[in-house]
């Protein structure tokens, strides 16, 4: 059986690995949907009594729970990336693709703070947070989610895109939906509800190739021998 090199061991993304970016983009998914049931946008006329509803802070919270899980694995999913890209990264793509990953998680974790803040000032005695407390906290939690964090993930999904495709590791249909959903986070995530939604539908996609691409390396020795 031919032996392999250190580039091609490293394209063999253990499978924990892999199943991590998948976890990541489905806590992902369930915090932004739960963010936006719990705290209606700025848009909306909704008054604080709004937040003392049962449901919307239970979702809330609910939210709030899930987002240090989905930080940690999504750190977990950086690592399957380099991981699948291998020794030969170029080092500006990776150093972009990693810091932008790395802020868009405090970005998240602020958001959530932003969130976890306008919940507390509501929670003496039920009473709903003052209308002044009420716009701000939304609007920051809001701008911190639709505005930098969906930003500095279009800046993740574009620089990972151009590298997975320079070293030939990811599929062109699979870096033409990555262009095609960074240019959604930065031009259209902050105008159309939901639309943030594409961040963990693309994460789910290429953890799903990862998956399968490691299922194939896994294989291929043993169809050699």
């Amino acid at each position: 059986m031919q032996e392999m090199g250190p580039g091609q061991q490293a394209l063999r993304t253990p499978r924990a690995a892999g199943l991590a970016g998948v976890v990541f983009a489905l806590l992902l998914a369930a915090v932004i949907v739960l963010f936006r049931l719990g705290i209606p946008e700025a848009g909306d006329t909704v008054a604080p009594e709004g937040l003392t509803d049962s449901a919307r802070r239970r979702a809330l919270r609910a939210a709030l729970a899930l987002v240090p899980f989905a930080g940690i694995f999504f750190l977990w999913f950086i690592g399957s990336i380099r991981t699948h890209v291998g020794a030969g990264e170029d080092k500006f793509l990776a150093t972009v693709f990693l810091g932008s990953g790395l802020v868009f998680t405090a970005t998240m974790f602020g958001a959530a703070a932003a969130a976890s803040a306008l919940l507390a000032v509501s929670h003496p005695a039920g009473l709903p947070p003052a209308p002044a407390t009420w716009d701000f906290g939304r609007h920051f939690a809001y701008t911190l989610m639709t505005e930098y964090a969906t930003r500095m993930a279009a800046v993740f999904v574009s620089s990972l895109s151009v590298l997975g495709r320079r070293l030939g590791v990811l599929p062109r249909p699979l870096t033409v939906l990555g262009f095609l959903t960074a240019l959604t986070l930065l031009f259209v995530s902050s105008n159309v509800p939901w639309a943030e939604l594409v961040f963990p539908a693309w994460s789910l996609l290429l953890s799903v190739h990862i998956l399968v691409a490691g299922s194939h390396d896994r294989l291929r020795p043993a169809a050699a021998g």
